[in-house]
């Protein structure tokens, strides 16, 4: 199912994709917990040559939800996230305001509110964070089509190491 939609849809179409994409689906009727998923990556970086530095974390509804709660718990993990439709606990803002973040939601979703996005890009520069975000006008549940077949967000995403490092490639544009 996870296949639908994002970037594993994208790497079926693109072998150059430049990332490894895990993309665990979550069981039915279940919530992923955040040590449940860091066990993951723990494993892929043990099995596989992964930069730690450029870890990238991006899920869409439950996976946006996903998103805010594995990267307020593990902020030291990830170089940048994308939430996509989601929502977050505000209090965590401070958490997070140190990681790079672009946030996306449509302003018509009928599922999760907008108002969930916004709660969060508020509370995120309340804490001082630089977040980016893209509320899409007329849009409804459905945000992460038109997210994931933006070029930029990868290019966005490329340009971060962790611990707040820009990429080579991102210093050359400015």
């Amino acid at each position: 199912m996870v296949k639908a939609h994002g970037p594993p849809k994208i790497v079926e179409k693109r072998p150059d994709f430049p990332f490894i994409v895990v993309s665990p689906q979550c069981p039915a009727d279940a919530w992923w917990r955040p040590y449940e998923l860091i066990t993951l990556l723990d494993e892929i970086q043990g099995k596989y040559r992964v930069d730690p530095d450029r870890v990238y974390l991006t899920g869409l509804s439950m996976g946006g939800f996903g998103t805010w709660e594995l990267a307020s718990q593990y902020p030291q993990r990830f170089a940048a996230i994308a939430p996509i439709c989601g929502g977050g606990n505000p209090a965590q803002a401070r958490r997070l305001k140190d990681l790079p973040i672009w946030v996306f939601h449509g302003d018509a979703d009928s599922v999760v509110p907008v108002a969930r996005s916004d709660e969060m890009v508020e509370a995120l520069k309340k804490a001082g964070a630089d977040v980016k975000y893209t509320r899409y006008e007329g849009i409804n549940h459905d945000s992460w089509t038109k997210t994931y077949a933006n070029e930029e967000l990868y290019e966005w995403l490329l340009s971060h190491k962790r611990g707040g490092k820009k990429t080579a490639a991102a210093a050359e544009t400015k």
